[in-house]
């Protein structure tokens, strides 16, 4: 009976996987914000049944209650991260939260499958990292400074970089990370953030050739520190994430293709001058000369992969404990091996989509500065992604790198949920200027130049084809950000007869004061002027006012009890009948 549940959980797994997958693209063809919405929340409710079907499997294979505890607390963490970014940030990007989430689920199955222990860390780690990565878009929209302090950033990168080659611990051939109070920091992953902020306000002021040569030799320290550090995998890092925002900052192919070259020439000069990359060079090459040495991380990966084949052996059936190091640098083997190769392919589709998302945020950024930290950011992300996978499936040598917000490392989960937070931060002071340029330029023609005074008020009926202008005496009220700009309309029956006169009013933000609509709620004409209403009804013109909320035109309530009572012997009438 446990056979047939795991056998038909890996199918279901990967079914899950596949239609979140499909949803990240569709959403790039939808325009209507409720169907977005409907599709964000079905992403949800997949990843969150994906979740459960594979914890039900570790519970059955491990028979630990406290897997069903751990269970729980991840379940309320991935909702009190989709509820809180949701909320407390409106204008984020929804399908940037969901992907987040998504991969961060993903870690946590494969990690608590490989070592229980591990995902307790990992899943603290986690929180305290969205913690904090849910103060950088307020920071970011409320700290518009930090666009000046690229020097800061760039000495601040060098210094720690420099630190770690100097006073790091060595692992493996490399300095990575220092030991603080029991807990390993990797410097490096951090410095990656710092250096795109550096670069950018390098190359955002860049009015010469003077400037451009400035910043890539800033850009080269970092790199040769790396290099001497032995980081090779965050070393490459940094050089791609420099090259694409020189190209984005200058559109000059001819700076790309001589960073390429000498690019190339330095690697070719870190084969014969660096022991570490002649090994790694060599397993890459042939892993099977020496698999019982430096050829067995990648041997293993591979004969893992090809266990898993597309359907993958079902979860706890593998063996990627067998791979070295496989929650750390192998991560997306072990999940080909026991989720299957069709599970890997839509993972990389997830990450693809976090990608294009930078990207698209990023052409929307109409700040320099802003829009070069998008892309560097974003191409960081996309590089260490390929980086991982590639080593991986023997594309590339091993370089040593993590698979953001899948693999286990505490210093790369806090990192990466930043650079994503820092992303969203900048989408949503874009939007904030959409909102303004949009409001001003439909004040612009409508005419009213700007001016409160002039702007249009709903109180008592205007003149035929004219808005009513208030007195200057109106308020600024906020703007509704779930529903959009609002229109009123308003219809006009005198006795019997259904004629029908209507006006449109753009309400551009602003509404008169209480007096002029008896409440905020917009209850309808005052009835001040040319007709009463009472307790019963209305006596005179009768006016009905509509509000369009994106789903059509809604009747507002009528509100019996404001305005005078008609003047006495005049019969006030019926809401519902005749208004006379």
């Amino acid at each position: 009976m446990m056979n047939l549940i795991i056998q038909i959980s890996k199918y279901l797994i990967i079914l899950l996987m596949a239609l979140y997958t499909l949803q990240c693209f569709t959403v790039f063809r939808l325009r209507d914000e409720d169907s977005k919405g409907y599709l964000f929340l079905r992403q949800n409710m997949l990843m969150f049944f994906m979740h459960f079907v594979a914890f039900v499997v570790l519970y059955l294979e491990l028979s630990e209650s406290t897997i069903l505890l751990f269970y729980g607390e991840q379940v309320l963490y991935l909702a009190a991260v989709l509820v809180l970014f949701s909320n407390l940030y409106r204008r984020a990007s929804r399908l940037l939260i969901n992907n987040m989430c998504m991969l961060t689920c993903v870690g946590f199955i494969m990690i608590t499958r490989l070592s229980y222990e591990q995902s307790v860390k990992q899943f603290w780690i986690a929180v305290f990292s969205s913690t904090v990565a849910l103060l950088i878009p307020l920071l970011i929209r409320k700290l518009r400074f930090i666009t000046r302090m690229y020097w800061a950033y760039t000495l601040l990168g060098i210094g720690l970089l420099g630190l770690v080659a100097i006073a790091a611990r060595v692992t493996y051939g490399a300095k990575l990370s220092f030991e603080i109070g029991g807990i390993s920091v990797q410097p490096s992953e951090f410095v990656k953030i710092i250096f795109v902020f550096a670069i950018a306000g390098l190359l955002a002021h860049a009015r010469d050739f003077r400037r451009i040569v400035i910043a890539t030799g800033l850009a080269a320290v970092h790199v040769l520190i790396l290099v001497v550090s032995k980081d090779l995998g965050s070393a490459l890092i940094f050089f791609i994430t420099y090259l694409v925002m020189l190209f984005v900052a200058t559109r000059n192919p001819f700076y790309v293709l001589a960073g390429i070259l000498s690019g190339s020439l330095a690697a070719v000069g870190a084969y014969f001058l660096f022991s570490h990359v002649r090994v790694r060079v060599e397993a890459w090459k042939d892993p099977f000369k020496d698999y019982q040495g430096d050829g067995y991380q990648i041997g293993q990966s591979l004969f893992a992969i090809s266990a898993g084949s597309w359907f993958g052996t079902g979860l706890c059936q593998g063996s990627p404990g067998a791979i070295p190091f496989a929650a750390q640098d192998m991560m997306f083997s072990a999940i080909c091996e026991e989720l299957g190769s069709i599970f890997g392919i839509c993972l990389i589709l997830v990450c693809m989509s976090c990608f294009i998302m930078f990207v698209n945020i990023a052409m929307q950024l109409t700040n320099r500065y802003y829009r070069l930290v998008a892309v560097g950011l974003g191409t960081t992300y996309a590089v260490q992604t390929f980086l991982t996978v590639g080593g991986g499936i023997k594309l590339i040598p091993l370089t040593g790198v993590t698979l953001p917000l899948v693999s286990y490392g505490g210093s790369s989960m806090l990192s990466t949920l930043i650079m994503f937070a820092i992303v969203q931060g900048l989408y949503m002071l874009q939007r904030d200027e959409e909102y303004k340029a949009e409001q001003k330029r439909m004040q612009e023609q409508a005419g009213y130049g700007g001016n409160p005074a002039q702007q249009p008020y709903y109180g008592a009926e205007p003149a035929q084809g004219q808005p009513f202008y208030s007195d200057g005496n109106v308020t600024p009220r906020s703007y509704n950000e779930d529903t959009g700009r609002k229109r009123r309309k308003w219809r006009r029956r005198e006795g019997n007869n259904a004629a029908r006169q209507e006006d449109y009013y753009e309400n551009d933000g602003y509404s008169g004061t209480q007096e002029s609509f008896g409440r905020d709620e917009y209850p309808g004409w005052d009835g001040r002027q040319n007709g009463y209403y009472g307790q019963n009804g209305y006596f005179g013109p009768r006016y009905e006012y509509y509000a369009d909320d994106e789903t059509g035109f809604q009747e507002e309530p009528y509100r019996e009890g404001y305005g005078e009572e008609p003047p006495g012997g005049q019969n006030p009438g019926s809401r519902e009948g005749n208004p006379f």
